[in-house]
């Protein structure tokens, strides 16, 4: 997408230039202390410029004093919905802010009575960036207080049409160290590792370094029996990333899928993917059996199928495919 595709574009955008957006705005309330002090709790800022009965604003409150707040203001024109229109209309359908700059001509006080006028600056030429391509559109309002010019406020928005992007279909790598690598270790040899206190018993999952009911760092490991149920679930719906997704019917990586916290026979819980069961099935109680997913040529991972559910390609759309994290286990080794 750029402006050879919509032929005279620039030209129209161009002539937005100058034109009025708001005309003889009215600022909402006065300045005013409370509105001073919320500001200045919410920003950190103790500058004692901004107490007592010589009190100023802040000077970067400039734009809050102008803000219509949830009604709105009434004093705006059509302009901007129009420039915003043929953007639109071109594919330039997307928006992101990028800057903002103001100048202070003199502080504002309570009691100050804020008016102000706004108008289109400038439209920039069709810029490629690395969101898209589209073109920067900068606003200025002149605030005034007791109709003196008190300052300027420009705002810069990208509005611009998404760049494609190739989705990246591998699974992020999990971190192995010198604490887990026992853990994958073991997945590599489809057995679920869980790490046992040699000093009080005591089993834990994730694995840590040291036992969080005795503070021994000695321990060794017990095999999981694989069974288990579910404990508590949420459903990935957005963002979507390929790698982790399920496959729907014609096999592609789209839609939610299942996260669920298992609890595993031997008492322990681990985060993993609920797979065999379409994840608007899942429940907190389900019965589950572990089983060792082939990710890639390099990445292998226990998920949790439900059990009785068959094979996995039998589970049809829906059926979760990764693990959410808790495989990816940090730990102790002796």
């Amino acid at each position: 997408m750029t402006d050879r595709d919509v032929p005279g574009l620039y030209e129209r955008l161009k002539a937005y230039e100058g034109r009025a957006t708001t005309t003889g705005g009215t600022g909402k309330d006065p300045v005013n202390e409370p509105m001073i002090r919320h500001w200045c709790e919410a920003m950190g800022d103790t500058n004692p410029a901004y107490r007592g009965p010589d009190a100023v604003a802040p000077p970067t409150m400039l734009q809050a004093w102008t803000m219509g707040g949830l009604s709105g203001h009434t004093a705006h024109s059509t302009v901007h919905d129009e420039l915003f229109g043929l953007l639109d209309d071109a594919g330039y359908t997307s928006i992101v802010a990028t800057d903002c700059e103001q100048e202070y001509l003199r502080p504002l006080r309570p009691g100050d009575r804020i008016t102000f006028d706004g108008a289109i600056d400038s439209v920039s030429q069709c810029k490629t960036t690395k969101l898209g391509t589209g073109h920067f559109i900068t606003t200025r309002m002149d605030v005034r207080a007791n109709d003196e010019l008190a300052g300027t406020h420009r705002f810069r928005i990208l509005k611009y049409a998404p760049a494609a992007r190739k989705p990246k279909g591998r699974r992020p790598r999990p971190v192995i160290n010198r604490d887990n690598a026992g853990f994958w270790e073991g997945v590599a040899e489809h057995r679920l590792l869980i790490q046992r206190c040699t000093g009080c018993g005591t089993q834990r999952f994730p694995w840590l370094p040291g036992c969080h009911a005795c503070g021994s760092d000695r321990w060794d490991t017990v095999e999981a029996s694989g069974t288990g149920t579910v404990y508590s679930y949420v459903v990935m719906h957005h963002p979507v990333f390929p790698g982790f997704a399920a496959p729907d019917q014609h096999g592609d990586t789209t839609g939610p899928y299942a996260v669920g916290l298992i609890e595993l026979a031997e008492g322990v819980r681990m985060v993993s993917n609920v797979t065999g069961v379409p994840y608007d099935k899942v429940r907190i109680g389900m019965p589950v059996e572990l089983e060792f997913l082939r990710v890639d040529e390099e990445l292998e991972l226990p998920v949790f199928r439900r059990a009785g559910a068959g094979s996995y390609g039998a589970a049809g759309a829906g059926a979760g495919t990764g693990t959410a994290g808790g495989s990816g286990a940090t730990g102790g080794e002796d």
